[in-house]
């Protein structure tokens, strides 16, 4: 048994490093617990439910758990399989008649469906509820023949919910409640996010502007509310009742009365089901080893909200974080860290240092002048720091990884900053957008064609989706580019249907069409059955 002292140590430590990370990335609320098989160690709650009214969080409060739900979901589909009313390797249309989708491959099956290997794209989350964005699926093609990729797809367990409700005569939300909630005692949970639970949840938050990447220190907002009964994450819960369903987890399908789930059907939850690039999924769980420990979880987003579940199922032990957006890097693994080492009585970790996405390894690789067609950008190297010219001002770039950057300049703050390198590994070119730019080591062609039939679709587009708000599309290099909010881009491959896939790989089954051409400009985007219009702005 570890000694309390230690364990008040490990949490004393914790909070300060949690409130210093909030604070550095201005994360409004932040609860969490911790739990061991017998019970729950420590629930903790940081910040404010409400910003604008200053109300301090409370543990009670509610939050949406986003794709964390998909654990509930494959634990429903385990019981309908243990009570006879479904096979894993069963076609989801045995299921769900109307079920349909353009492909040349076996059918889909359940188990396809629970590991994210049926080839169905991501979905865009257009519908409240699952019935019209699954019935849209008939308009989309597989990618790949199921079970032969991962490629993570909300759409397939939102097919499952519905699946789970045929099969059972129980809308989702009753089915969840009576087979997991009810059984575990999780009295403050919901298997629905609706109106009615709005007052008793956080508020949610975002960057001011969602139509680019966002940076530290950018002014937040409320986030758009958003109702969801669909079968991929719509469950709203406390910390309280999360560890909870985490305890039934680390004691192999055990409720505190009851057994929930069979431990062979436990077992499925955690086994590999599929790896690829990197992923190791089980039946509504990643899986990965952290210091020579299994884990199991699940991470979700809301508009507004992040959640996260790790289980330690070497140990015994686990760590639910629910939290308001911004998100907070890292927060989710440094609890369960620490809450290991107190567990086991080991020496605590120290505590991360704050992560700085100004630092640059090596900013004097990027330093030069880079020339587009009508444009100049100098970039200078300041110690750690990459500092671009813009007339008097130094504008220091922080660093997004694989050799992107973000501006806060409001010249430079709508795409992110990428370089290229040659085959010797040096840095010749940066792009920006639909601009791209050269420096004196780059030895190529210049000049590229310009489509003009591409040129059509070239735009910025906007939905009412609170999810996925807003995208570009442009030209670069000869080639056509969807450019998300976040900045993240994918180059568009035209298929012989005049769609067009959004990304290089083959088996992606993401798509996009454009239509209605009126002046020589696409007003539509239908992304994998989501409709976009063009937003024009001066």
């Amino acid at each position: 048994m570890t000694p309390n002292r230690y364990y008040q140590e490990a949490f004393t430590r914790l909070d300060r490093c949690l409130l210093e990370r909030m604070q550095a990335f201005h994360t409004p609320a932040l609860v969490m617990a911790l739990t061991d098989r017998d019970k729950s160690v420590r629930v903790s709650s940081f910040g404010f439910a409400n910003l604008e009214t200053k109300e301090p969080l409370r543990r009670d409060h509610l939050f949406p758990i986003g794709s964390v739900g998909k654990a509930f979901t494959a634990v429903a589909v385990l019981q309908a399989c243990e009570a006879g009313l479904l096979k894993l390797r069963a076609p989801v249309t045995d299921y769900l008649p109307w079920f349909e989708v353009q492909s040349p491959f076996e059918p889909i099956t359940i188990h396809h469906l629970l590991t994210h290997s049926s080839g169905l794209p991501r979905g865009t989350d257009f519908s409240p509820d699952p019935r019209a964005e699954v019935y849209s699926l008939r308009n989309a093609r597989v990618g790949f023949a199921p079970g032969k990729h991962f490629c993570y797809s909300d759409a397939g367990y939102k097919v499952l919910g519905l699946v789970l409700e045929k099969v059972t005569g129980k809308h989702y939300d009753e089915l969840i409640r009576e087979k997991i909630l009810i059984p575990l005692e999780m009295k403050d949970t919901y298997a629905v996010t609706s109106s009615s639970l709005r007052p008793c949840m956080a508020s949610g938050y975002r960057y001011l502007y969602d139509d680019r990447p966002g940076q530290v220190g950018q002014p937040i907002v409320p986030a758009a509310w958003v109702e969801t009964n669909s079968g991929d994450g719509c469950i709203v819960s406390t910390a309280d009742d999360m560890a909870k369903f985490a305890r039934m987890m680390l004691n192999e399908g055990a409720g505190p009365n009851e057994q929930v789930l069979s431990e062979q059907s436990y077992r499925k939850l955690v086994a590999p089901m599929i790896e690829d690039e990197g992923e190791t999924y089980g039946y509504g769980f990643y899986l990965f080893e952290d210091d020579g420990y299994q884990i199991a979880g699940h991470g979700g987003d809301v508009p507004g909200y992040e959640a996260y579940m790790w289980l330690d199922l070497t140990n015994g032990i686990g760590s639910v974080v629910l939290m308001s957006e911004p998100y907070t890097p890292r927060a989710s693994f440094l609890i369960l860290e620490f809450f290991r080492a107190a567990y086991l009585g080991h020496q605590l970790p120290d505590a991360p240092p704050l992560p700085d996405f100004t630092h640059i390894k090596d900013p004097a690789e990027y330093a030069g002048t880079y020339q587009s067609e009508d444009c100049t950008m100098i970039l200078e190297a300041n110690e750690h720091h990459l500092m671009m010219i813009c007339g008097e001002q130094q504008v220091v770039l922080e660093d997004r990884g694989s050799g992107s950057f973000s501006a806060n300049h409001p010249d430079w703050n709508l795409f992110l900053i990428q370089f290229g390198r040659s085959e010797k590994g040096e840095v010749i070119e940066a792009n920006y957008g639909p601009k791209w730019f050269v420096n004196q080591r780059y030895q190529g062609p210049k000049t590229f064609p310009i489509s003009a039939e591409w040129e059509v679709f070239c735009g910025h587009y906007r939905s009412h989706n609170p999810w996925e708000t807003n995208f570009r599309i442009f030209q670069r290099k000869g080639h056509l580019y969807y450019c998300a909010a976040d900045g993240d881009e994918e180059v568009l491959v035209p298929n012989a249907d005049g769609s067009f896939r959004i990304g290089e790989d083959e088996y992606v089954p993401e798509w996009i069409t454009f239509d209605q051409v009126v002046e020589g400009k696409a007003l539509r985007a239908m992304r994998s059955g989501c409709p976009y219009y063009r937003f024009f702005t001066p």
